[in-house]
């Protein structure tokens, strides 16, 4: 392991190796905190200290502590990777990616010994034995083993079958033989080669390969009928149905996907959520999902190559083809790694990236359960980092704008807490003093209203405030905050509806986040919500002025019996020629006998 000291560390650092390898950082106590995979040693490492600016703040907190680098040159990329990961696994650095998965999951070990026994296990132990698994369901190891004892008779007794102690009559058979369910090799009325044969066939049932299997009992069934031994071709017919059954309840794809392993990968700020699957002879005979957590805002290609090794090495897969729902940055001239475009091995990956996304709701939820908070934290996090904010914006406000041709102008505000609407702080306003269809002084007015009354009444206020409208509406804005003093000590963006830009003040360049960005999303949600809570406000309020009626100027009677005496009486003409007692039936008896007086003065 060559090293690098702090010691004019950036010059050092050029006389690095042009060589793909491993690179670990360590800070002032020599620990580990980082450790990578590079193409070239190089120009990998040199990239963390060319920058002025790192795009996360992570990787600039990780700088700052580096006080040294060691590093290994190996062969090519893929030695790099494998590397990596075991380095990773074996000192737990604190800005790498770690594999959130504490299960123990089973096995199914053939043990290595003479008449070998077949069982369940969690506890892997390398004498030589054979171990398929891991099973992440349980469920469908014990339906393997299940058609394992319908078709072949393995002992399950734990003797020392030697042929020392066959011969010396040791052993006697036990209730399994009686009962059908042991040939009993344990007296030698089974013979090593038949039970090495079912072991065989064992083994490439547990790897997957079904067909082949079913293929050989059918022509050793076609060869004992040949040869008039109709009960054993009985048997074997009976085994065969057993296989098939079992096969067609097996998620199938393609059959010339013959041995392949598949690989996707989604996320969100904090996690990325994998699933890999093997593929052998058209069928999915394993699959496993498992959570990583970020550190680094690492690229997905990255996250994925990691997954790649650790789900190989975990399910001893020795497929040469990989189907990834990325591309990854990863060379390996033994392994055929590319993303499907089209067809059935397109299919294949997006089946897995369905997978992947089950596996992240059901995360997603039960840390939900756990901490109510953690999703709308992560999102508010988010948005703080987009919009450089000093503190985390628990309290968002978002106001619009509606008016009709400059008829019946009105405002909205609308109030997120949390991430989460509060309907109860939700406002309406009227527009009082512009003439006009005039948003930027509508939105002047709206702001100074509503931050001139929280401050009256000693309210808190938002650490965000989100204008729906370009640089016009946002520089309103501003100016209100300006005379009440609040110009600075509160964020305030505009959002303009075309490109989804965001608009600081007195910056003509907006800001473009990623249109899949959680926090875009959010701002998103706020402006539609005012827009909505605001088109509701304004059609009230045109519904209320279209209704204009003689009856509404009779004292007494309001907008609601006026429109009830309409609809049952339909007009006017015929109210005016209405009794008490008819009036009565629709309107209380005082405005009845309004309603009377005022039409006999009009005659």
């Amino acid at each position: 392991m060559a090293s690098v000291s702090n010691i004019d560390l950036k010059e050092q650092i050029t006389q690095l190796p042009q060589k793909p390898g491993v690179y670990q950082f360590l800070d002032s106590d020599a620990k580990i905190i980082y450790v990578g995979k590079a193409k070239s040693l190089r120009k990998r490492v040199s990239s963390y200290f060319n920058r002025d600016r790192h795009e996360s703040g992570k990787t600039a907190l990780l700088v700052k502590k580096i006080n040294a680098v060691n590093h290994i040159v190996v062969g090519n990329e893929y030695d790099a990777l494998l590397l990596e990961n075991s380095m990773i696994k074996e000192h737990q650095p604190k800005y790498n990616i770690q594999l959130r998965d504490d299960k123990t999951y089973p096995w199914i070990c053939i043990k290595k010994e003479r008449f070998p026994r077949v069982f369940p296990t969690r506890n892997v132990v390398r004498d030589g034995s054979e171990y398929f698994g891991p099973y992440t369901s349980v469920k469908k190891m014990r339906t393997i083993l299940d058609i394992i004892s319908k078709i072949h008779k393995i002992r399950n007794c734990n003797f020392n079958l030697s042929e020392e102690n066959i011969e010396a009559g040791k052993f006697k058979v036990c209730l399994e033989y009686h009962l059908g369910n042991c040939l009993g090799p344990c007296e030698g009325f089974q013979s090593e080669e038949t039970y090495s044969k079912s072991i065989s066939e064992i083994r490439s049932l547990i790897k997957g390969d079904v067909g082949g299997v079913i293929k050989e009992m059918k022509t050793e069934m076609k060869l004992a009928a040949e040869q008039m031994d109709f009960e054993t071709a009985d048997q074997l017919h009976q085994k065969v149905g057993l296989l098939e059954d079992y096969q067609h309840k097996s998620v199938v794809v393609n059959p010339s996907i013959r041995n392949v392993d598949v690989i996707s990968v989604l996320g969100d700020d904090a996690f990325a959520y994998v699933n890999f699957m093997r593929v052998i002879n058209g069928a999915v005979v394993q699959s496993h999902s498992i959570e990583f957590k970020k550190r680094m805002s690492e690229p997905m290609s990255q996250i994925l190559s990691n997954a790649l090794v650790e789900m190989r090495e975990i399910f001893q897969s020795d497929a040469t083809e990989i189907l990834a729902s990325e591309e990854l940055d990863l060379k390996d001239e033994t392994l055929n790694i590319h993303v499907p475009q089209r067809g059935d091995k397109k299919a294949v990956v997006d089946f897995s990236k369905r997978n992947a996304r089950f596996f992240m709701m059901d995360r997603q939820r039960a840390q939900e359960k756990v901490d109510p908070d953690r999703h709308s934290n992560r999102i508010l996090t988010t948005l703080q980092a987009d919009l450089r904010m000093k503190d985390l914006p628990m309290h968002i406000e978002c106001f619009d704008n509606s008016n009709f041709q400059g008829s019946f102008p009105v405002a909205a505000c609308v109030v997120f807490k949390k991430a989460k609407p509060s309907k109860k702080d939700y406002r309406h306003f009227n527009i009082k003093t512009v003439e006009g269809p005039d948003d930027f002084a509508s939105m002047e007015e709206v702001i100074f209203r509503r931050y001139r009354r929280l401050l009256d009444e000693n309210q808190s206020l938002p650490q965000l405030i989100v204008i729906d409208g370009g640089k016009g509406q946002l520089s309103s804005a501003v100016t209100s905050l300006e005379k009440l003093d609040l110009r600075g000590k509160i964020t305030v963006i505009g959002i303009a509806k075309k490109l989804e830009e965001i608009y600081f003040p007195e910056d003509s360049i907006p800001l473009y986040i990623d249109k899949r960005s959680e926090s875009l999303k959010l701002i998103q949600r706020l402006r539609n919500e005012a827009h909505r809570f605001g088109i509701t406000h304004h059609r009230n309020k045109r519904s209320k002025a279209a209704f204009k009626s003689e009856l509404l100027d009779i004292q007494g009677v309001g907008e609601k019996s006026a429109k009830e005496l309409l609809r049952i009486f339909y007009s006017i003409e015929r109210i005016r020629g209405l009794n008490l007692s008819e009036l009565e039936t629709v309107v209380s008896a005082s405005q009845a006998h309004a309603i009377q007086e005022y039409f006999s003065k009009s005659e």
